[in-house]
């Protein structure tokens, strides 16, 4: 990496640490507690930026994996650029996801009693969740040349399942509520919360976009020395051939 990038990146660093620590200053000190649920209402501003930065990265990882479909016999420098960001969106969706539910169930314990329920939205939830795990393993555990494609074709099959997540508390009776932003007319956050809510969204979806663009340079690093490695094989196979 050249020294403007490293610089680059440690700004970036710089910027979404203090994004989320402001975000946290919000979160907990500023915005005030909730009428009906006191301070537990604080975990919203985790909860929600979470299930934001899913829905950024996992359409992400879509986006990439069918671009690398589409390179993958037609360039091979793009197409490992594509599937080295699939995976990294993939890990960040990943990690979302996981604290995403983490977090609703420690909102679920307090406001309804319970850790878990098997409701439409959580079941479907959990459902996205293995799909994108099943991904990763196989990523780590395949060693065949068409594990790209295979991802990509799970990648695919993963993303049905985020609108019928999204679309589960409209089509059936489930312990969430209905949707808090773009619902029946009167939903949203009180204005006290507004600041924490969307400052928090930025602060996690900044933070996620750093980790991602780590793991995609390191990613592509690793196959382009990889593919390298395989042509230099190759070659060397080829001349010990035409020398005999």
């Amino acid at each position: 990496m050249s020294a403007s990038g490293k610089v680059l990146r440690v700004i970036l660093t710089v910027v979404s640490l203090c994004l989320l620590g402001y975000g946290l200053v919000l979160a907990l000190w500023v915005s005030p507690p909730d009428a009906d649920q006191g301070n537990m209402i604080r975990a919203f501003y985790y909860h929600f930026p979470n299930w934001i930065g899913a829905g950024v990265f996992l359409p992400l990882n879509l986006l990439a994996s069918v671009t690398y479909l589409y390179l993958r016999s037609k360039d091979d420098l793009l197409a490992m650029k594509a599937d080295s960001l699939a995976l990294a969106t993939a890990e960040m969706g990943v990690l979302y996801c996981t604290l995403g539910m983490v977090t609703g169930s420690l909102w679920g314990r307090v406001a309804w009693g319970i850790w878990w329920a098997w409701d439409a939205r959580l079941t479907t939830t959990l459902m996205l969740w293995l799909i994108y795990v099943s991904y990763l393993m196989i990523r780590r555990t395949t060693a065949s040349s068409g594990r790209g494609v295979i991802c990509a074709v799970l990648a695919i099959f993963g993303f049905v399942d985020i609108p019928i997540v999204y679309m589960s508390t409209r089509w059936w009776r489930t312990q969430h509520p209905a949707p808090v932003f773009g619902g029946e007319e009167g939903s949203g956050v009180a204005p006290t919360m507004q600041s924490a809510v969307w400052f928090n969204v930025l602060a996690w979806v900044a933070w996620g976009a750093l980790i991602v663009s780590f793991r995609y340079a390191t990613e592509y690093r690793r196959q382009k020395q990889e593919h390298e490695r395989a042509l230099r094989s190759i070659s060397s196979t080829e001349g010990m051939a035409y020398g005999d």
